[in-house]
Order: structure tokens, then C-alpha cells, then sequence
């Protein structure tokens, strides 16, 4: 890549199926990365410095010329399938190509066994088989509150209308939730409601600790609840930081099993955006359905 963004002249457009490399720019990491001194956000140094720098250079000189997409691999992307099997090649062999056209006697892509599911997601033998659609979104001050109220009530009610509807497409629909309070509890709750199967998904081990007992006793049935239980982390973060870091895993890990997803969001808090766009990228746009809870 940063071969062709110094050698080429003129517009370029690198289009990847890593979200890391797309979203470095589109959502401009970089720029944090430069300000905390090469540290990312969790104040840790930026893996492959020596390989990020001299792209980010590159594109700093001229960044009205580069323009990064997103494919998603493995998709019979015909050109994104053909650098796929270049680069197995290459790390198979330790030796690169040059030349024009597209050659003819490349090996397969490189998808290990298990590593993708009948339906397209990425497996965990700790899931169940089926269509997974992650719920996600806002936390209770973004949806009327901690208590029962009517916005929540209305977000519950409308989760489960969309849940009855797209059970009715796929016979094994199954929700993957965080749990967490606001959206990801509702969504389970749902779940429940409308006899679709949901499976919490932990970014640590009891992360409702600090909870107030209400908050903790409804986790507590759902989670009991639920048909499956999926731990990310095998201990609980010992600062606000690693917890920090716990969920950007816990989310990103969720956008790498999902089919599809649904988002509880007003189009204004900047977290459930990033969310949003990773799953958008994950799953693609016409599969993330966006649920606003101020619209009743």
C-alpha cells in the first residue's frame, strides 16, 4: 500500500477489507496517534509505527488525493479476492509478484477452516447456529433515563416488532447483546418477548459489579435468561481505562459475528455512531436497521 500511495501519481483511491487501515483515516485516528505522541487511546504505543508512519506522511501531504473504502473480504470482490491470494502467496512463499494482468496460477483464498459460518459471519464454537443480528445503541440517559419510562417502553415495543418481523424471514434468527444497560438490555428484552433466541456477550466477567441493585437484579434474569453466554475477558479490568479498552473489543468482536444488526440511536451521540459505522462496515449498510427513540 504505501508503495502505491508514494509511486502513483494523481487521484488515488486504496480501497481494503481491514476497517483498522480505512478507518485510521476516515475517521482520522492518525491524528490523535500524533498528538499523544504515537500512544493511542489507551495511552499504549501504536502498534507497527515503523509501517503506519511513512503512510501517514504520505497522506498528510496531500490528503485531498487519497481516498480510502472499505470491502468487506471475502465477498467475491474480484479484485479484493485476487490481492487476497497474492498475499498468501507471498507470506507462504516469502517472495512477491511484479508484472500486468492477473495471473493464473494463484492458490485459493486464504479462508481457514471454521473461520467463517453458513451464513456468513465469522464463527465462535461458543455460539449457537443461526442468523445473528446484534442489537446496540444508546445508554439510559439517551433513552428517557435509568427507570421504566415511556421512551424505553416505546423503544422495547418497536425492537420487538422488528424482531417478530425478521423471525418470520429467518426461522434461526438469534440476537447477540452486550447486555450493558439502556438498548443492548431492551433488545434482550425483546428477545424474550417475541420467542427469539439471545445470547449475552460479555466483555468481562460480572460487569454489573458496580451496578445499584435494581440495575443488577434485571441483569441477573436476563442473563439467566438468555440461551447463551459468551465471556471476552477472562478477569475484570482494574481501572476505568481497561474497562474502556473491555468494550471497544466487546463491540468490535460483535461486528466480526454479525449478519445484521440494529442500532437505537438518535443520530447524535458520537459512540453510538462509531458503532454504527463499524457494523455498517462489517455487515454493510442495507443490513444495519437504525431505530431513532424519538420517533414514538
Amino acid at each position: 500500500m504505501l508503495d502505491a500511495v508514494t509511486t502513483l501519481d494523481g487521484p488515488l483511491e486504496v480501497v481494503s477489507d481491514s476497517t483498522y487501515v480505512v478507518n485510521c483515516f476516515r475517521d482520522r485516528w492518525w491524528e490523535g496517534w500524533l498528538a499523544r505522541g504515537w500512544k493511542n487511546s489507551a495511552k499504549k504505543p501504536v502498534a507497527n509505527r515503523d509501517l503506519w508512519e511513512p503512510l501517514i506522511d504520505a497522506y498528510r501531504s496531500d490528503p485531498a488525493r487519497i481516498r480510502f473504502t472499505w470491502v468487506k473480504g471475502h465477498s467475491d470482490n474480484v479484485m479484493n479476492d485476487l490481492v487476497d491470494r497474492l498475499a498468501v502467496e507471498a507470506a507462504r512463499t516469502q517472495e512477491g509478484r511484479e508484472g500486468e494482468g492477473v495471473p493464473t496460477d494463484l492458490g485459493p483464498a486464504d479462508l481457514p477452516a471454521g473461520s467463517v459460518g453458513a451464513s456468513g459471519a465469522a464463527d465462535d464454537p461458543r455460539l449457537p447456529p443461526g442468523r445473528r443480528l446484534v442489537i446496540v445503541g444508546h445508554r439510559p440517559p439517551g433513552i428517557g433515563g435509568y427507570d421504566d419510562n415511556l421512551m424505553a417502553e416505546g423503544v422495547r415495543r418497536r425492537l420487538a416488532e422488528i424482531l417478530g418481523a425478521k423471525a418470520q424471514l429467518h426461522e434461526d434468527l438469534v440476537v447477540l447483546t452486550g447486555l450493558g444497560l439502556g438498548a443492548e438490555q431492551l433488545g434482550a428484552e425483546a428477545a424474550r418477548e417475541t420467542g427469539v433466541p439471545f445470547v449475552a456477550v460479555l466483555p468481562y466477567p460480572e460487569p454489573d459489579s458496580v451496578w445499584p441493585a435494581a440495575s443488577k437484579a434485571r441483569f441477573r434474569q436476563l442473563l439467566d435468561d438468555a440461551s447463551g453466554e459468551v465471556v471476552l475477558q477472562s478477569k475484570p479490568p482494574s481501572s476505568k481505562q481497561q474497562a474502556g479498552g473491555a468494550l471497544a473489543r466487546r463491540d468490535a468482536w460483535l461486528a466480526r459475528h454479525a449478519d445484521e444488526a440494529i442500532a437505537v440511536w438518535d443520530g447524535t451521540d458520537a459512540a453510538v455512531g462509531k458503532q454504527v459505522r463499524s457494523l455498517q462496515d462489517a455487515v454493510g449498510e442495507d443490513e444495519v436497521w437504525l431505530l431513532n427513540p424519538n420517533d414514538g
